[in-house]
């Protein structure tokens, strides 16, 4: 997806401007979950988030979407991740 595309995407969803988020090469958050729900498309780099013991890769152009209060894991590529993410 293009950067206007997912604007247009969080508008049409209620969502405020996205923040740019960054993570160093080869790291990783624990199960861990926000009390939040988040849309974020992949800029740079790549990760993976596993949710219910399935694994999501995403790389640049992707979108991911995480429901409010997810229990999910986080791991970030060798060149480490960069997203813009956008969360109410």
């Amino acid at each position: 997806m293009q950067h206007e595309q997912f604007l247009q995407q969080l508008s049409e969803l209620g969502f405020p401007e996205p923040v740019l988020v960054q993570y160093p090469e080869n790291g990783y958050l624990d199960q861990h979950s926000h009390p939040f729900e988040v849309w974020a498309l992949v800029v740079e780099g790549s990760l993976k988030i596993q949710i219910d013991g399935v694994v999501h890769s995403y790389t640049v152009g992707d979108v991911f979407h995480l429901d409010y209060a997810q229990p999910h894991s986080e791991y970030y590529g060798s060149s480490g991740v960069k997203y813009l993410a956008s969360r109410k």
